[in-house]
């Protein structure tokens, strides 16, 4: 008998406005956007923002498996979660049929939600006429506290703490229950009690931690936004498995999440940072499967260097180990290991190299854990690493 499954795609992580710098490519440049496959098959989508251009160009490329139906789930209206639109390719193919979820905003209006679909495609602001999209499009304005079905997964809607409002949705599935609340900011007692009611037991709880606790207690209050510290609190109170930070700011480079995401871990074990492209498998053999993607493309050399690795097992312990490095990129190598380190860990990895008179030499490099590939027979793992230092 199969077991039920979803899936969970990162396309767009980042806060406020895309990025381009090097120093964020790592976790990635995009604005909001997701993607949920349940395990009846029916496809969601979790915002609009430039990480949507990406989805759509996979899609196309998977034409004959993309389901022609799509539920898009859309959070609020600023740019940053709604900039993709015009940009999403299944749009412009009239096979395709596209179901858009949001609140009525009181700025705008009754449907407001397709007031904001059509402001992106108007004159002077984009070249291309809205009749160019030929898919087949409806909205459907929801409210905070509604609960609906499509198929075999029910949605719960819950209002969030966000300057002209934002919405928090909740899915519950055969595999799994994931809550996806960016956009929030502690503080209200009632919208803190719908955080805690949309995220209570779940799986999977994405949360915004664009900020840190000192920029959210200062001159950022107000801006509508969390810090890791306040994720954490949330996920142990209502008992949350797995926490994501999300909407990454963006002036945080990579180095400055890998400092949040180790503050996070010294406090709540089961934490991941948003990374593009990054897959969470629900249901199955194991309840969760997280796959990180490897760094940008590279000029890869295969080789074999004597090394020591010592870092952080899943289980929390520390460990060091010697091992033979191969795969040798610019960025990054493969290691096998007979320890399993936890994604998005550090790694100092001390490699020994040929020198020119024939004596070793040391290198040490520090690095990042991108994928962790255990051989359970074997009893090792291949460990892909993205050099930081």
């Amino acid at each position: 008998m199969n077991e039920a499954q979803a899936k969970l795609t990162f396309w767009g992580v980042r806060g406020s406005t895309p990025t381009v710098d090097p120093a964020t490519w790592r976790y990635g440049g995009n604005t909001p956007c997701l993607d949920f496959v349940a395990p009846d098959g029916t496809q969601f989508i979790f915002d609009c923002g430039t990480g949507l251009r990406m989805l759509g160009s996979r899609l196309q490329e998977q034409a004959g498996s993309f389901a022609p139906e799509t539920h898009l789930l859309v959070t609020h209206y600023h740019w940053d979660h709604i900039q993709g639109l015009p940009f999403f390719s299944p749009f412009y193919v009239d096979r395709n049929t596209f179901h858009f979820y949001s609140f009525q905003s009181k700025f705008l209006g009754r449907d407001s939600l397709k007031q904001v679909f059509e402001a992106q495609m108007a004159l002077p602001y984009f070249p291309v006429d809205l009749s160019a999209m030929s898919a087949k499009r409806t909205f459907r304005e929801v409210g905070g506290g509604e609960s609906f079905q499509i198929g075999t997964t029910k949605i719960t809607s819950r209002w969030l703490n966000h300057p002209q409002g934002a919405m928090g949705y909740r899915l519950e599935t055969p595999a799994g229950i994931i809550v996806y609340a960016t956009d929030n900011e502690p503080g209200d007692p009632a919208l803190d009690r719908s955080l805690r009611e949309l995220a209570e037991g779940a799986d999977v709880f994405i949360n915004d931690a664009q900020f840190t606790p000192e920029q959210l207690a200062g001159s950022r209050r107000g801006w509508g936004h969390s810090t890791w510290q306040e994720g954490v609190k949330v996920a142990k109170e209502v008992g949350a498995k797995r926490l994501v930070l999300f909407h990454h700011d963006p002036d945080s480079t990579d180095r400055i999440v890998d400092g949040l995401l180790r503050q996070a871990r010294g406090e709540f074990e089961s934490v991941f940072a948003a990374t593009e492209g990054m897959v969470i498998t629900l249901g199955g053999a194991e309840s969760a499967n997280i796959h990180i993607p490897g760094s940008r493309s590279s000029l890869r050399r295969e080789a074999q260097f004597r090394a020591t690795v010592s870092g952080t097992r899943e289980d929390g312990r520390s460990f060091e180990e010697e091992t033979v490095v191969r795969d040798v990129s610019l960025q990054g190598a493969l290691i096998p290991l007979s320890n399993c380190p936890r994604l998005q860990s550090e790694l100092l990895v001390d490699i020994e190299t040929p020198g020119a008179d024939g004596e070793r030499q040391k290198m040490q490099l520090r690095g990042y854990v991108v994928r962790v590939d255990p051989d359970r027979e074997k009893g090792s793992a291949a460990v892909g690493v993205v050099f930081t230092d």
